[in-house]
């Protein structure tokens, strides 16, 4: 990377041709010393950087470790005269090339580059610095990088260039590394958990004939084959509980959706949803399970109840805080339940607050509450009895039929889990469909159109059923005390570069 900052876009052209230039040099004199450096198919690691260092944390100053050898590979960080530092998944170790010792083969360094791959083989000794290396006895280079990578003292800084070259990203920042290891560690322990409540994780169709399950506009596409247009998933919820329908009781799926809506710090246009339903469960015992699941992914990562988001301790020690969604709404924004059940009182709400109007009662409301409430809901929260008008999918309460058994879980100012009793009165499902299809006729397209097959599947009898949509992302971000979904997703949707 270029220091001044105001050479122009030829000069680093010119700068990155010379550095390119000079690694193909260096793969010549490899060449010509008999080495390909991408000829080799295996060498075997008997130790990571971060073993390394912990075993022989204690080994004092000009001390080594005898007989014992070790061989280790990963990406050269750095070279310096006879040193060298190398990284791999666990971290960066430290290799010592003794000149006296290697004879010839010492002169193979000069022709090795930052970004190149290395694998050596020796014992572990303390330096006159204090530092952990590796005496190395041999060594093999293993991959020649021909694309210099960004300075090593100002990184990778440009963000967009992070995220549309995440494979350089990920090497330069270790943090950015550590996020998603640490997102593969949560997704694990989220599914053991699962698994461990009797579950059954199940795969569903990510193409289909008519996308439901959510409120959301779908991508569009054309199978061939069949020459009919279909649609990419916005949800996997009617096929889950079609599944409810078929017997197999608890269900789960880990997946992707694909929602054609805006980007920002938290929607992408593809993401991964974790939705699940229990047969014989309501509200309330989702609403347990989500505590249960929430606490134990923060005690797994943290050791304890409590975690830092930005400047914030977030507790998630059970229980969570609890409110209605019409009392939030009346305490934060003033606002009365009578006002908001009819369209037009929703409409003056909007104008009250400086909102555009909405095309439908349901999409009012949620603008409403998303201005209003969720700037406030700081630490865990559920805000349960959710109206019938935002609630497609879910059983009425029996004593109030305008609201729902519907909750949804919000912390640090974002959703984190929406569950409910779910609807299993076909009728009751065929008259919902109906005023779904009115929504969309007045001008909202993100009501999907209805799937009237999930409608004949409750005519077969569904079971009482709970259940819940956690965004796997919003939570990664949550847990990993980051503010952008962009930076937990590995590859988040990029505009293409020009040419």
């Amino acid at each position: 990377m270029i220091d001044d900052v105001s050479e122009s876009r030829d000069d680093l052209g010119k700068r990155e041709a010379e550095l390119i230039a000079a690694r193909r040099a260096n793969l010549a004199a490899l060449q010509a010393r008999g080495i390909d450096p991408f000829a080799a198919t295996r060498f075997e690691v008997t130790a990571h950087a971060g073993d390394l260092a912990r075993r022989y944390e204690a080994l004092g100053a000009q001390e080594n470790a005898g007989e014992e050898t070790w061989s280790i590979a990963g990406r050269v960080m750095s070279l310096r005269g006879p040193f060298a530092d190398v990284s791999d998944r666990t971290g960066r170790f430290q290799l010592y090339f003794p000149k006296a010792e290697l004879g010839e083969e010492f002169a193979v360094l000069k022709a090795l580059d930052r970004g190149d791959f290395l694998g050596a083989t020796g014992y572990v000794f303390r330096t006159r610095m204090g530092d952990l290396a590796l005496h190395v006895k041999s060594f093999a280079v293993l991959g020649k990088g021909l694309a210099p990578l960004p300075d090593k003292w100002h990184g990778l800084v440009d963000i967009e260039k992070r995220y549309r070259q995440r494979y350089v990203d990920l090497i330069v920042n270790p943090h950015v590394r550590d996020v998603f290891m640490q997102r593969s560690t949560i997704v694990s322990t989220m599914r053991r958990f699962i698994d461990a409540q009797g579950f059954y994780e199940c795969e569903t169709p990510t193409l289909l004939n008519v996308a439901g399950g959510a409120t959301a506009r779908p991508f569009l596409t054309h199978i061939n084959a069949l020459d009919i247009e279909m649609s990419l998933r916005i949800a996997t919820e009617l096929n889950l509980k079609r599944l409810i329908v078929g017997g197999l009781e608890r269900v789960y799926e880990i997946g992707r959706i694909f929602r054609n809506e805006g980007i920002d710090t938290t929607h992408n246009p593809e993401f991964t949803m974790l939705e699940l339903y229990a047969a014989y469960w309501s509200v309330h015992e989702m609403m347990e399970f989500n505590e249960a699941l929430m606490e134990h992914l923060v005690r797994e990562l943290y050791g304890d109840d409590t975690l830092m988001y930005g400047e914030n301790a977030v507790s998630f020690k059970r229980p969570f805080a609890r409110i209605a969604y019409f009392d939030a709404l009346r305490e934060f924004g003033g606002l009365e339940r009578e006002q908001l059940m009819t369209f037009d009182g929703a409409q003056a709400a909007l104008e009250a607050f400086g909102i555009p109007r909405s095309p439908t009662h349901a999409h009012a409301l949620d603008k409403l509450f998303e201005r209003i409430v969720e700037p406030r809901l700081l630490h865990p929260t559920f805000v349960y009895d959710m109206p019938v008008v935002l609630s497609p999918l879910a059983k009425r309460k029996g004593d109030d039929p305008e609201l729902t058994e519907r909750y949804e879980l919000f912390c640090v100012s974002m959703e984190i889990s929406n569950a409910f009793s779910e609807l299993n009165d076909p009728d009751d499902q065929r008259r919902r469909f109906e005023l779904q299809m009115a929504e969309r006729l007045a001008g909202d397209d993100e009501v999907p159109p209805p799937d009237w097959d999930f409608v004949t599947s409750l005519e077969y009898g569904m079971p009482p059923t709970a259940g819940i949509g956690i965004g796997v992302d919003r939570l990664v971000m949550l847990l990993t005390n980051n503010q952008s979904i962009r930076d937990v997703i590995l590859f988040p949707l990029q505009r293409p570069v020009p040419g």
